[in-house]
């Protein structure tokens, strides 16, 4: 019989390192932990990755004690099939069971990427590759994609100006078309019915007016200026007059590959469709992607007068309504505005047209 009692003394031990075994593991699963030294911690979960893998990953990044903790954590939520993967930031002490409870959330980090106002595809296509969410290309090919807008422009061959600008928070690796998706659902959203039946008013169509309100957000900065510019050239169009708007000559030359900075007279006659210098009315489409505020001033002009507009240079315009008021600007700030500056510097400079 003292055989049964030595068996029975090794099971109740074992018995009792298993319970403390458990008091550890249930005590570091309730316990914050930071292991990491910096003032914040990047994780990347993967597709498909299993708790093993995804707590090996936290473990070595020091936002979890160690595998067993985070396994235990996993087990009592009950919820192992539902960790997503993504990208999560760490910042602060998290107790496993915090850090399980994040993860099932999906409370991925989001991460900022701001298109300004005036942004060409191409030049969205840059901003998208260098915030590292994936390849310029792969935007460019997303953005040619006008069936999202078919049923507000039955004529778009892309997305060009429909690419609303605005700071977006996203997770890592999103896609370029769910990116894309987003813009247009927030420029469908931003150009709304009021919107829409204000162009509709005004004798414009949605494409129409998304072209000239790019033309707006190309011209000026100037929040008091986009209604007037707006303005110059809703009577234009219905003066039947040339738009001769130096940005649309801009864009039909980067569109040819052609344009290195410099605007000169003889790009002026650039034979193409978007050249408003060669061609009367609006161009084909929208040559920039316009904000809220320029939306609004081309469904809702200024009611003036006016037909011509100059640059003063410093960012803002002066505005008249014929055209030997306007030569006379063109030569108080364009001509002897730049023939002073070179006196005073000695250097040359191109003076702005518009």
């Amino acid at each position: 019989m003292r055989w049964l009692r030595r068996l029975v003394l090794v099971m109740v031990v074992a018995a009792g390192a298993a319970g403390a075994g458990a008091w550890v593991a249930w005590t570091r699963v309730a316990e914050p932990f930071q292991g990491f030294a910096d003032a914040e911690v990047f994780v990347d979960i993967p597709p498909g990755a299993g708790p093993a893998g995804i707590g090996q990953r936290l473990v070595d990044a020091g936002v979890v004690r160690d595998p067993l903790t985070f396994r235990v954590a996993v087990w009592l939520s009950g919820r192992a099939r539902e960790l997503k993967a993504g990208e999560y930031r760490f910042d602060r002490p998290l107790s496993a069971s915090g850090v399980v409870d994040r993860i099932v959330r999906g409370d991925v980090y989001a991460r900022l990427i701001t298109f300004r106002e005036g942004l060409t595809i191409p030049e969205m296509a840059a901003v998208f590759e260098q915030r590292g969410f994936g390849s310029a290309a792969s935007f460019e090919a997303a953005a040619r994609n006008p069936a999202l807008v078919r049923e507000v422009d039955p004529a778009a061959r892309d997305l060009e100006g429909y690419l609303f600008p605005e700071t977006y928070a996203l997770p890592r690796g999103t896609p370029a078309d769910e990116v894309v998706s987003q813009m247009v659902a927030l420029f469908l959203r931003s150009f709304d019915a009021d919107l829409r039946a204000a162009a509709a008013a005004a004798g414009l169509t949605v494409r129409q007016a998304v072209t000239l309100a790019s033309l707006v957000e190309k011209e000026t900065a100037r929040a008091d200026e986009r209604p007037l510019v707006a303005a110059v050239y809703a009577n234009r169009i219905k003066a039947r007059m040339g738009m001769q708007a130096d940005p649309t000559v801009i864009y039909a030359l980067q569109k040819a590959g052609r344009y290195d900075g410099n605007l000169t007279r003889a790009d002026l006659q650039f034979d193409s469709p978007y050249n408003t210098y060669r061609y009367a009315g609006l161009p084909p489409g929208p040559i920039a992607a316009p904000g809220l505020a320029s939306l609004q001033a081309a469904v809702r002009p200024a009611a003036v007068n006016y037909l011509y507009f100059v640059s003063r240079n410093d960012g803002s315009h002066v505005f008249a309504t014929t055209l030997a008021e306007h030569n006379r600007n063109v030569r108080t700030w364009q001509v002897e505005y730049f023939r002073k500056q070179r006196r005073e510097s000695g250097v040359g400079s191109r003076p702005d047209r518009r």
